[in-house]
């Protein structure tokens, strides 16, 4: 993961101009150190730390950090997360970055434990989406596996998953399984987008090996899957569309029976991580 994070840091850097930060640069002079403390004001799961030592660390190998809690690892509110030490420019220079990564990870990690704990007493995993920020795909799926839910597709070029759209352009759903099925490897798996119990018949018939509930009544989404146990038992059975993150809806969807509930609300709709980084002496010259 953080292999693959050290070309998004060094864009974001440079996006945040840090490389030639003229506050720091005019303020703060080469040889001085700084200590300071990284800090959690919100309760939660821990995502991204090792990506924001990662930011200081890029601008200077000087800067020194002592991660106190890992990845994945619940705070309460106040915790420390790091000490950090070195380069009093880099820490400045690199605050910003770090503390944005951090923050929107840990925010989709706590987010992703939330709707895993409402859903806890089911046999039902809880799955992100590709409805991700731009390159940052990877940290943000990872933040999800933190939280304890898991991953859908990582790209369209994983998985077969017929959508209504990709139903219209084939001529029916029937048409569209048999083309995937002629040109999708044999251990792939085959999903199929249903709105309607009509279209869920019509999937079973074509014998679909997923289908994707979208946007049910919950009584709707009852019957469906008393439909597929009855007529295609060994049929996964994914749930989605404007479920949300609030514990009752998920409980309710969880209790009729399904596979797996998917949530684009994990990565695009994730609140605020509050995290800061605080000096604890004053810049010193080493």
């Amino acid at each position: 993961m953080y292999n693959l994070a050290k070309d998004v840091i060094l864009r974001a850097l440079e996006e945040d101009g840090a490389l030639a930060d003229i506050t720091t640069l005019s303020t703060v002079a080469q040889e001085q150190y700084a200590q300071g403390i990284i800090i959690a004001h919100s309760a939660g799961v821990i995502a991204g730390l090792h990506v924001a030592a990662e930011v200081f660390r890029t601008l200077d190998q000087l800067v020194s950090i002592e991660l106190l809690v890992h990845d994945g690892s619940c705070v309460q509110a106040a915790a420390v997360l790091a000490r950090i030490h070195g380069p009093a420019r880099a820490i400045l220079s690199g605050e910003r970055v770090a503390l944005n990564f951090l923050g929107h990870l840990s925010a989709i990690a706590t987010l992703t434990a939330h709707c895993v704990r409402a859903v806890a007493r089911t046999q039902v995993r809880i799955l992100d989406t590709r409805k991700t920020t731009p390159g940052l795909r990877s940290l943000e799926k990872a933040a999800v596996r933190l939280g304890g839910g898991y991953n859908h597709r990582f790209g369209l070029n994983d998985g077969v998953l017929i959508k209504d759209n990709h139903i219209k352009a084939a001529g029916g759903i029937g048409q569209a399984i048999a083309a995937a099925r002629h040109l999708a490897p044999h251990l792939l798996k085959i999903e199929v987008e249903c709105e309607t119990l009509a279209e869920l018949q019509e999937a079973l018939e074509s014998e679909a090996d997923v289908v994707l509930l979208d946007n049910m009544d919950l009584q709707t989404l009852q019957n469906a899957v008393e439909l597929v146990r009855e007529r295609a038992p060994r049929v996964l059975i994914e749930a989605s569309g404007n479920i949300g993150t609030n514990t009752e809806k998920l409980a309710a969807v969880a209790a009729t029976g399904v596979d797996f509930i998917s949530l684009g609300a994990l990565t695009h709709s994730a609140p605020n991580f509050d995290v800061s980084l605080e000096f604890i002496t004053s810049p010193v010259k080493e």
